[in-house]
């Protein structure tokens, strides 16, 4: 008796099916700018992280350098 074949199929991630839906609704260009405006959102959070740190560490700094 032969075992039967299984066929699976992935379930596409949520992910995945937004950039489906995205590139039926939005041409070739209009996607890149999106991507890019997205990337540089992400890159300015990442920036202000830091900048944050870089202060609280200034700020320890000059806490000790007073006593």
């Amino acid at each position: 008796m032969q075992a039967a074949h299984v066929r699976a199929t992935a379930i596409p991630s949520f992910t995945d099916a937004l950039r489906a839906v995205e590139s039926l609704l939005l041409r070739g260009g209009q996607r890149t700018a999106r991507r890019n405006a997205w990337t540089s959102v992400l890159e300015d959070r990442r920036r202000a992280k830091d900048r944050i740190e870089a202060q609280r560490v200034l700020d320890q700094f000059a806490t000790a350098a007073q006593r």
